[in-house]
């Protein structure tokens, strides 16, 4: 959700190489493509909804209104719709611990990769208690459910993950299986982008407004770091441990 679509598309075509489409979604919305895959949607859509800047996983669902139905039973707050937006119809809410996201009943671009094999992008849900969240988006996603087709969830170097087939959508991190939750976590979605160069990345992101939110991190298969745009959302961008020549 950005207040303006152009400048957007702009900073994030600078910083992740990523080029732009439109949609049947109308003027006020676009798609990201990154080598000709699909990556990201961005919206124009602030203002007319009332939210904040940021960026916000939406997850696709047979029948938004059966999955509103089950975030309110379960204590958690719907904060717009389920409405039509454009093609389909979508939802947007806060779990039971404050973090954001969104759910989509409708049409879904063909070669949608996130979170698959080397896909450019990809979710992780860093909340206080891993266990209760992984708890209530199963029952209000039907992750690790009966039907076909549906995610597996498991338990890995205290991470839940979540996986369709033998990628791994998702995670959610809070802490040790055998810890407390941390009462200092602000519980919210993160979405970590894949990049070439990340002293590049860097580099266009503070030249064209945003900055660094976080310092760069290493271990060893890669190098992060948090950035926030020129409205304040936050995003991860992740690279390789070794620079390119």
């Amino acid at each position: 959700m950005a207040r303006d679509l152009a400048s957007a598309q702009g900073f994030y075509g600078a910083v992740l190489g990523w080029d732009f489409r439109p949609t049947r979604l109308g003027d006020g919305f676009s798609v990201a493509f990154h080598d000709g895959a699909p990556v990201a949607g961005i919206g124009a859509l602030a203002g007319s909804l009332g939210v904040p800047v940021a960026w916000t996983p939406y997850f696709a669902v047979e029948d938004v209104d059966v999955t509103a139905d089950r975030i309110r039973e379960r204590g958690a707050t719907m904060a717009v719709g389920p409405l039509p937006f454009g093609t389909g119809r979508a939802g947007l809410a806060s779990d039971p611990a404050g973090a954001a996201f969104g759910f989509w009943q409708g049409k879904v671009i063909p070669d949608w990769s996130v979170g698959h094999d080397s896909a450019p992008a990809w979710l992780e849900l860093r909340t206080r208690d891993a266990f209760a969240a992984a708890i209530f988006y199963g029952e209000i996603l039907d992750w690790a459910g009966e039907p076909s087709g549906c995610c597996t969830v498991s338990y890995e170097h205290d991470h839940v993950v979540l996986r369709h087939g033998r990628d791994a959508v998702a995670r959610i991190s809070g802490g040790a299986l055998d810890e407390d939750p941390d009462p200092q976590v602000r519980p919210r979605w993160h979405v970590h982008f894949r990049v070439p160069d990340l002293e590049g990345a860097i580099e266009a992101a503070t030249r064209l407004g945003g900055r660094m939110a976080s310092p760069v991190q290493s271990t060893p298969t890669g190098r992060s770091v948090v950035l926030a745009d020129a409205d304040g959302a936050l995003f991860t961008v992740v690279a390789p441990q070794d620079r390119p020549a």
